[in-house]
């Protein structure tokens, strides 16, 4: 199975995905915004888009999905709970759904609401696992919960399903922010060598070149995996002074969403 990311250089930092079956070159188009993009590169790719699939239902990953439905004939799949939401969907999803790519090709659904309640992540079990995370989880973020989604569902979203994947899963999201992630964790914990470095190596880095973290590396550099790390906990009490004494994990979490909601 492959993962093609295409960056898409619009004022919302889209990342679009194919991941192909490279015996019978099918493959499946995820939040494809910029749709000529996508088509483009399947093209190039000798690939078939047979299926489309959206990780929600806002309109920066929908709105591609009627002209490369026009263009492929794709089947279009979606949370069974986004079907009021997502015109014209062909396959409501559930958690521990498999969705098939040609032959070789297996992706797991993830019911991850958070970002919006009728959320779906993707993982790629096998020797490099992988995670299709559209706009729960971020390289070094998290998503907010503007519109139609609750902090606390994202919280046990992050602390039941994502933190328990294997360490050496890579992260597709679904938009480039890292940069400005990074700069969030530096302010909440500016002893934190693993994002200096990191933030220095993006900040010079192509945004069309794969930028690809692990969730290894994700406990590292994401402040809504070190919610126990006692600077974190100290500059946040600055902010909010009511903070208990020893506050819980989802305390923490919710406080980083709230403060980073106006960062």
């Amino acid at each position: 199975m492959i993962v093609e990311q295409i960056y898409s250089d619009n004022n919302y930092r889209n990342f679009h995905y194919l991941i192909a079956c490279p015996d019978t070159g099918e493959a499946l188009a995820i939040d494809p915004l910029e749709a000529d993009l996508v088509l483009a590169k399947a093209a190039d790719r000798g690939w078939r888009i047979t299926q489309v699939l959206n990780t929600h239902e806002h309109p920066d990953h929908i709105g591609g999905n009627a002209r490369v439905i026009a263009a492929t004939g794709a089947k279009l799949l979606a949370h069974a709970g986004a079907r009021d939401r997502i015109p014209g969907i062909d396959r409501g999803l559930h958690a521990g759904d498999v969705i098939a790519i040609g032959k070789s090709g297996e992706l797991e659904v993830l019911d991850t609401p958070g970002h919006t309640m009728s959320h779906v992540c993707l993982f790629c079990r096998g020797d490099q696992p992988g995670l299709i995370s559209g706009d729960t989880l971020f390289n070094a973020g998290a998503g907010n919960c503007h519109g139609g989604g609750h902090p606390e569902h994202l919280y046990h979203t992050f602390a039941n399903q994502l933190a328990k994947l294997p360490d050496a899963t890579v992260l597709y999201p679904g938009h480039d922010y890292i940069a400005n992630n990074l700069k969030f964790t530096l302010d909440r914990e500016p002893g934190n060598a693993r994002a200096v470095q990191l933030l220095t190596q993006v900040e010079t880095q192509d945004p069309h070149a794969a930028r690809l973290t692990t969730l290894a590396e994700e406990k590292e550099v994401n402040a809504f995996f070190r919610l126990s790390n006692p600077t974190v906990i100290a500059r946040l009490r600055e902010a909010f002074p009511d903070l208990p004494t020893q506050p819980s994990p989802q305390d923490v979490f919710i406080k980083l969403r709230e403060l980073r909601n106006s960062w």
